[in-house]
């Protein structure tokens, strides 16, 4: 049930005896005198004995006879805890229903023995039924008064509710289920809660003597209704402004005249008449748009039916397959059956619609089991790039070893690249509560598949030996964790905890210095690594101190890496990921924009690997050299080229800047700053740092693109021909990507169940934010003026301008 969805019983419709538990009496009794002594004279010898009548009124009248508790005189705690009955039931109830109750003292003479009631209204100001504890205040010395409105109310008045009452009302929130249990944090709050109830007791003394009763709760809120014919009564808006709740006890009910129809429409017995079925010219117009929706979008009830009627003529049409299941009544066997024949008889689809199938949406397993079968065309290079949302769609899945789960473990088993992307990704999943068993349960396919597999007659590894490489990825990396411990714990400047590392890496863990056995990559598999280099590793100067790893590789090579711990680095893991993707989609049209996509892996929740790639931030560009052009020209200088640099170098920085630009701006990221745009040697910059996605940025008025004024000065400003080239490569790139805005939205939506924090907080509302960045509405041609206006809106914002809302932007970069 979603948490806007409100469901309801009618209380004419419950059957059943109005029910309640008499609970206890809190606080303590006044003090007692016999009837021949004085007025203060304390009688210690006497034991009360306590008893609660119980009686109904509707409408201020009785009705039925009262009921009693047995007799409690264990004091000073007088607890009942007796379970009272009425004969009346709750269809029979008004809106004005009250519960009188009256505690009485039977130790005492006849005039002496009220100690006091209270009246509580059965149905609060929403007309909902009360349900779970009730305290209630008694007015001492008055027996409890059923007239409406009450004498006795046992609410406590509104001015003189304090903390305790407060909590109170939180506690049977609680207690009914509509507050989630933290284990820990119960104990501790509860534990608070009486010292507070002390504190409370304390201060007030023996003023006030509370009953405590509890009602009966329901499945569903139980809504008031009267039973018989409801007659219109004249509004109360008309008199006043006041809002007024009316309960639909049709509300997520399906129409069953609408319904109807929609079963005569698709009535099987018409399948024969459908297979000649050709639409019209404006049909065939309105079928076209409906197979350019975004798989975000969801079909009408005409469109469903559209699609439908002429579900026959489009089997030849691949990319109608995806629109076509959506429309299908699964809960119809008959209709689901047909679908799913349809289905086997289609024009195959590609795999960018398969990924759609796996999403949410679709439950029907023969549906994801086609799927599956699409992208088993998919080589081991694509299938690589879809991995991190293929696992994540195991959520989806409706049991632990599912045909993906099969088909993920039997790929990796060919291929020791997936198996250790696939281990290392379904791992992490570990942790999270309620998946933990279907992630293991992959985890253990995959080990025991593995440890199956026999050496290959091309000197090829055993199964056994496969599988133990990729664990000592994971003892290495628990290792790292040990020394960033160590590291922390030493006091001082980053100075001293470096030479710490160092220690460390030659003293006692020697061993690191040189593995007994190389240990494949956990960023790269394929690169066998054989220990780390001690004066060459280093620790960068930040709050979390991640470490910075030279390797040794087996080729007597080395690899850079950074070690990070206490820091989640899944949503930089899923953007690098798309860089990545959107890299692969730009060279398959011939267009190469030098992106960096280093490599990224979270080994854990809060830690994981980052590719190092050997580069400086602006920020330190600018601080050392004043501008971007002269440090390039350190590195490429070329007195006839442009700006006293290359033109290999300067086509390199635009191409880059061109592709990070549109990257960022799909993607929204945001939080930048000169600290994370990075720039290599041969003149490629990229971004890191990507704690804020899909629209998040903590500084206030982020400009659409994140173009900074220093990359524009060094291509020339605004008005030279390298910016005009700069702009050009942007359209470019973007009309290329928004091709495949298919294969990128339905990845985002298999993350949607993810514990990645920008998508986590809020799914729906990111993916559509996505969506809305690649203008769908628009043509080639038309996104080619919008993206160029973006761009020059941007640069505007960069330079001093009198509107206030360029100021803002400027803001932005300082």
């Amino acid at each position: 049930m979603s948490s806007n969805e409100f469901r309801f019983f009618l209380s004419c419709d419950i059957n059943l005896p109005v029910t309640f538990r008499v609970d206890r009496l809190e606080g303590t009794l006044p003090s007692t005198s016999s009837p021949n002594s004085g007025i203060d004279s304390i009688t210690e010898e006497r034991q009360a004995e306590l008893y609660v009548e119980c009686a109904l009124y509707i409408d201020g009248a009785p009705f039925g006879l009262p009921t009693k508790t047995r007799l409690e005189s264990a004091g000073p705690l007088y607890c009942w805890n007796e379970l009272i009955t009425l004969s009346t039931k709750y269809r029979d109830l008004t809106a004005h229903s009250q519960l009188a109750l009256t505690v009485w003292d039977v130790s005492c003479g006849k005039d002496d023995g009220l100690i006091g009631g209270a009246t509580i209204l059965l149905f609060n100001n929403k007309m909902q039924l009360k349900t779970g504890k009730q305290k209630l205040r008694l007015w001492l010395g008055k027996q409890a008064d059923g007239s409406y409105p009450t004498s006795t109310p046992g609410k406590v008045p509104r001015h003189e509710r304090g903390e305790l009452e407060h909590l109170e009302k939180l506690a049977n929130k609680y207690e009914r289920g509509q507050i989630q249990p933290v284990d820990w944090l119960d104990r501790l709050t509860f534990k608070a809660m009486e010292k507070i109830k002390e504190r409370e007791s304390l201060k007030n003394g023996s003023s006030h003597l509370y009953l405590v009763v509890d009602f009966c709760s329901f499945e569903h809120r139980v809504v008031f209704q009267e039973s018989g014919a409801n007659f219109l009564l004249p509004s109360p808006i008309a008199s006043s402004n006041e809002l007024v709740i009316v309960w639909d006890p049709e509300v997520g009910k399906i129409n069953p005249s609408e319904h109807k129809q929609l079963k005569l429409a698709r009535s099987l017995t018409r399948g024969i008449i459908d297979r000649d079925l050709k639409p019209s010219s404006n049909e065939r117009k309105i079928i076209q748009r409906i197979l350019k929706y975004p798989p975000t979008r969801a079909l009408s009830g005409d469109e469903r039916q559209l699609l439908w009627k002429f579900r026959f003529s489009l089997m030849s049409e691949k990319r109608a397959l995806t629109k076509f299941l959506r429309c299908v009544e699964w809960s119809d066997v008959q209709e689901a059956k047909q679908a799913i024949e349809l289905m086997g008889k289609w024009e195959m689809i590609d795999v960018c619609d398969a990924l759609e199938l796996l999403s949410p949406l679709f439950e029907s397993e023969e549906v994801r089991a086609y799927a599956v079968s699409v992208l088993e065309r998919a080589d081991d290079e694509e299938l690589q790039c879809y991995l991190l949302q293929l696992v994540q769609a195991l959520r989806f899945e409706r049991t632990d070893k599912s045909r993906l789960s099969q088909f993920l473990v039997q790929r990796s088993l060919r291929n020791i690249e997936l198996a250790s992307f696939l281990r290392w990704y379904v791992a992490v999943e570990l942790h999270d509560p309620a998946y933990a068993k279907r992630f293991y349960s992959t985890y253990e396919f995959l080990e025991e598949n593995m440890m199956k597999l026999t050496a290959g007659v091309n000197g090829e590894e055993d199964g056994f030996k496969k599988w133990q490489s990729l664990v000592r990825q994971t003892e290495l990396t628990a290792q790292l964790c040990s020394i960033m411990r160590d590291v922390r714990n030493v006091r001082g400047n980053t100075q001293k905890k470096i030479e710490k590392l160092r220690q460390l890496l030659s003293g006692l863990l020697s061993e690191l210095t040189y593995f007994d056995e190389p240990i494949r990559s956990p960023l790269a598999p394929s690169v066998l690594i054989t220990g780390i280099v001690p004066s060459e590793s280093s620790i960068f100067k930040s709050a979390l101190h991640p470490l910075r790893l030279t390797f040794r590789t087996a080729n007597d090579g080395q690899c850079m890496v950074i070690f990070k711990k206490g820091d989640d680095i899944r949503q930089d893991q899923l953007v690098v990921q798309m860089v990545s993707l959107m890299d692969r989609l730009l060279k398959l049209e011939n267009l190469d924009l030098h992106l960096t996509p280093y490599k990224v892996l979270a080994t854990g929740q809060d830690e994981g690997m980052l590719e190092f790639i050997p580069s400086r931030s602006l920020a330190q560009i600018l601080s050392d050299h004043r501008s971007i052009i002269s440090y390039l020209q350190k590195f490429h200088p070329d007195e006839h080229g442009p700006f006293g640099i290359t033109a290999t170098c300067l086509e390199t920085f635009i191409k880059s800047c061109a592709g990070y630009s549109v990257i960022t701006y799909i993607l929204g990221i945001g939080d930048r700053h000169l600290d994370n745009l990075l720039l290599r040697d041969d003149g490629r910059l990229f971004h890191v740092d990507f704690g804020f996605i899909l629209g998040r940025d903590p500084k206030p008025f982020p400009p659409p693109m994140k173009l900074c004024k220093e990359m524009v000065e060094a291509m020339g400003g605004a008005e030279s021909q390298y910016y005009t080239r700069f702009k050009s490569y942007c359209c470019e790139a973007y009309n290329i990507l928004r091709k495949s805005s298919n294969l990128i939205l339905n990845l985002f939506h298999l993350m949607a169940g993810s514990n990645i924090p920008d998508i986590a907080s809020d799914p729906e509302k990111g993916i559509l934010k996505l969506q809305e960045k690649f203008r769908l509405d628009l043509d080639d041609e038309a996104c080619i003026h919008f993206f160029q206006d973006l761009i020059n809106e941007s640069v505007s914002a960069l330079f001093p301008q009198m509107v206030e809302t360029i100021h803002r932007w400027a803001q932005y970069w300082r």
